[in-house]
């Protein structure tokens, strides 16, 4: 049997290479017409909120796979572009290209006998469904495509949009534009639009702590080592608290409210632009929306403003439509799973790049691909399901002390600490027996 990959987006690519470097038979089935995921601009499969003007927030060195350096020539932030470029490149070097099926969706997923699933796809040109019965699958799909809409009472009579379907500028000309949000790409468009709109507001409900790409001249990412990964919590707020201060001061003096939770306790907001355009007045900050009236937008301070266009810039939610909820249900963007991959109650199911790292998740994504690798091959195997259920909720405990209790930060990873704890599991692995063995040829075996 093979194992099956959902998705061709940086985590399936990974994914897929490493499973073809290991001799594992498997399909990977991509809705879109050609790799990239979320960084192909305007793909296809119309699950991706690229906008023009995207650039990564991670830098070149921390965010490339570990046997394939980025080009030298490129940018320390490169573009979507670019990245998309480099995973063309990376996968004529390695010649899986053929191992993806384009054009294709997965629209159900069901578990079958012996811990095995049958998996049904659809091609978008005939229509046509197949169904085929997999050892293994691993969803690789992303969990940056279904928009969350808040619920704001009221009827707005302007336009209205999400983020994810933002592309370009011309939108905003001439308007008075509200985005709504303080994430980055809150941060991004907004800083667009002040070059486009007639005036550009900026609803956030607490704040963020907003940190530039560059912090004293290098790109912020290199300042976080495994050497400082490993110092106290406290003593990594204060370093680096003390080198935000030192490059762009105090957050108050521009006008951008500091939010009640100490710096690095929530995903961060990574902008250059924003504050010094906060200061400039081209960016005015309002709080969170009460109600909507016409094209009158009612604040929590009592204000109100005529507004023509209202961008929610307001995250996504984690969803898998292939799962039946009686199955399998994502609850408040949370799924609890081992080492964030392995859900104990449904074997041979596996997530990778579900999780949302204070750093580039690619990496640890080519990790978790390892890994699943060296269970489907059975060179190594999973602790028990209580084990496994038992480091899930000392992880959940974990992750509400570290960082804001929010639906926001159900999946947040600390990035170094989740690497160690990758290798260690694996290290650990190689010395359990396997509770499944799904190597080359990938036979049925019985399932605990």
């Amino acid at each position: 049997m093979k194992a099956c990959i959902i998705g061709a987006g940086p985590s399936g690519l990974v994914t897929a290479k490493v499973f073809y470097q290991r001799g594992l038979p498997f399909d990977c089935f991509e809705k879109g017409s050609d790799i990239g995921g979320l960084w192909r601009y305007e793909n296809d499969s119309g699950l991706s909120p690229a906008y023009a003007s995207l650039h990564t927030n991670t830098s070149k060195t921390k965010t490339a796979f570990s046997d394939f350096p980025m080009p030298d020539d490129y940018p320390d932030f490169p573009s979507h572009a670019q990245l998309l470029a480099y995973f063309e490149r990376y996968v004529e070097h390695f010649g899986f290209r053929h191992t993806i099926t384009f054009r294709t969706e997965v629209v159900r997923v069901e578990p079958a006998a012996g811990g095995t699933y049958d998996v049904t796809v659809r091609h978008r040109d005939s229509g046509a469904t197949r169904t085929e019965r997999y050892g293994a699958v691993i969803v690789a799909s992303g969990h940056h495509w279904c928009p969350n809409w808040p619920e704001v009472p009221g009827r707005f009579d302007g336009e209205v949009m999400h983020a994810r379907d933002y592309r370009t500028p011309d939108v905003l000309r001439g308007k008075r534009v509200l985005v709504v949000g303080a994430g980055n790409s809150a941060c991004d468009i907004a800083c667009e639009a002040v070059h486009h709109a007639r005036a550009v507001l900026l609803s956030t409900r607490r704040g963020a702590h907003v940190i530039p790409k560059y912090l004293l001249g290098r790109p912020l990412d290199l300042w976080l080592t495994p050497f400082t990964a490993r110092l106290p919590l406290a003593v990594q707020r204060a370093l680096f608290r003390l080198l935000v201060y030192l490059t762009r001061g105090n957050q108050r003096r521009y006008g951008f409210p500091v939010p009640d939770y100490p710096l690095g306790a929530e995903h961060p907001t990574i902008s250059t632009e924003l504050l010094p355009l906060i200061g400039h007045g081209r960016i005015r900050v309002k709080p969170d929306l009460r109600r909507l009236e016409g094209r009158q937008v009612h604040f929590a301070d009592g204000t109100t403003e005529t507004i023509d266009l209202i961008i929610y810039a307001t995250g996504y939610r984690v969803a898998f439509p292939f799962f039946d909820p009686t199955f399998l249900e994502v609850r408040d963007n949370y799924l609890p799973r081992y080492l964030h991959v392995v859900p104990p109650d449904y074997p041979n199911l596996y997530f990778i790049g579900l999780v949302q790292p204070l750093g580039s998740i690619m990496p640890l994504a080519e990790v978790q691909a390892e890994w699943v690798a060296d269970l489907l091959e059975g060179r190594a195997g999973l602790p028990s399901r209580e084990a496994m259920w038992r480091w899930i909720r000392r992880e959940d405990a974990w992750r509400q002390r570290r960082f804001v209790p929010t639906k926001r930060h159900a999946l947040e990873v600390d990035f170094y600490r989740y690497l160690r704890q990758l290798r260690r599991e694996r290290r650990r692995g190689r010395r359990r027996p396997p509770r499944q063995v799904l190597g080359k040829g990938l036979k049925e075996v019985s399932v605990e």
